[in-house]
């Protein structure tokens, strides 16, 4: 991972606007800019410090959203087209910082309504140039009406469907809810768009995160037995060892990431026969392993997404994150991968519960062959039983 983002150069006056929105945002939530970026580079690196004293940092893929008319294009469509510079060919990284010190966001501004929606700068990582992200006159009704919104956008069939996410999670508001957009940013940084989704639609009603009191407050006594391992190895309280996983991002992705696995290893294990149920840390390779009636059984566990199809099944993207630039259909599993898909469905039920299918009853992919169709629907080929399902893939 680069240590500094690569630039583009870009005009002034197409660029100013976009920054002096940030700005004006941040500045009118009681925040003090310390660093305002020069609008001739971008991305926008914006330093600032809240009101409480926390110094924050942000690295703004910013871009003009508007409605312009377009020949052939729906009336109500709003868009932000993701380009910097004349080069439209190959890919280009979103950066992350790999100190966890900036906020990276990828947002489209229309500074005329006062207004942004922000796509997900690491699903979208990395990205061709000249792509376009859509949403509707619905969409900034709803943002003027309620300030904070979240939906899912699918994505449009076409030549270069590989290259994209197939539903991610947008997220829309106001000027006013710009400094929240920042801390929901690193709070869901890496999340699966389920997830993004979810707590998009709960950060609205969540107290803003700031550090913790307790992490710089002298440790209070805990007797060795209560303590966990690590917070022995840290010679810290678990309480303070949980704020700091809570307050740096990577750790929170990191833990977080294996909430689900951890879920799903628990209800495999409660079903009978089922032995040396446990995690594998191959990250190319399925997720868990367990012995069942004397036979060994693989699983990868999925995310649902947030939002159902049409027809009312929850539905999941069966696919990698990254791809080899010299087979893009590398991104998609073969059958031969594991056993089972176990999706999670908290993303829509809001519990930790699971629904399995084997591998050999799902639809090929459409043209890369001898891979699994990434766009699944948890239909009747799916069971919420378990051993039902480890059943069927031993027999």
């Amino acid at each position: 991972m680069r240590e500094k983002p690569v630039t583009y150069g870009v005009s002034p006056s197409d660029r100013e606007p976009l920054i002096r929105f940030m700005v004006d945002s941040l500045q009118n939530q009681g925040c003090r800019v310390i660093f305002s970026p020069p609008p001739n580079r971008a991305p926008f690196r914006l330093t600032f410090e809240t009101p409480q004293g926390e110094r924050m940092g942000i690295v703004a893929y910013a871009f003009l959203a508007n409605n312009k008319e377009i020949r052939n294009r729906p009336k109500d469509e709003h868009r932000f087209q993701i380009k910097y510079g004349g080069d439209l060919s190959g890919l280009h990284e979103i950066w992350q910082d790999p100190y966890g010190l900036y906020v990276t966001l990828l947002l489209g501004i229309n500074p005329e309504k006062g207004i942004f929606v922000a796509a997900d700068p690491v699903l979208r990582s990395p990205t061709r140039f000249s792509v376009s992200v859509e949403l509707k006159d619905k969409h900034v009704e709803a943002m003027l009406r309620t300030k904070w919104i979240a939906w899912e956008r699918e994505h449009r069939p076409g030549k270069k469907a590989l290259d994209e996410p197939l539903f991610e999670a947008l997220i829309g508001g106001t000027a006013d809810q710009f400094l929240r957009l920042i801390r929901f940013e690193r709070e869901a940084w890496g999340e699966e768009p389920g997830e993004r989704h979810y707590l998009a639609e709960h950060f609205a009603d969540t107290p803003l995160v700031t550090a913790s009191r307790q992490l710089v407050a002298a440790p209070t006594a805990i007797s060795a037995e209560h303590l966990h391992a690590l917070a022995v190895e840290f010679a810290l309280p678990e309480g303070k060892v949980l704020d700091l996983i809570s307050e740096r991002r990577m750790l929170k992705m990191a833990v977080r990431g294996s909430v689900a696995e951890e879920h799903l290893i628990n209800a495999l294990r409660a079903v009978p026969d089922v032995r040396n149920c446990r995690r594998l840390e191959d990250d190319h390779g399925p997720d868990v392993t367990l012995s069942f009636h004397g036979a060994n059984v693989t699983i990868e566990c999925k995310n649902s997404s947030r939002v159902r199809t049409k027809d009312g099944f929850e539905k999941i993207d069966l696919q990698r994150t990254r791809a080899s630039k010299a087979d893009p259909c590398s991104r998609y599993y073969k059958p031969s991968e594991f056993d089972l898909v176990a999706a999670c469905t908290h993303a829509v039920t809001e519990k930790w519960e699971f629904k399995y299918a084997l591998t050999r009853d799902l639809d090929a992919h459409g043209t890369c062959v001898g891979r699994l169709s990434n766009n699944v629907r948890l239909d009747h080929r799916w069971t919420q039983d378990a051993a039902t399902a480890l059943l069927k893939a031993v027999a």
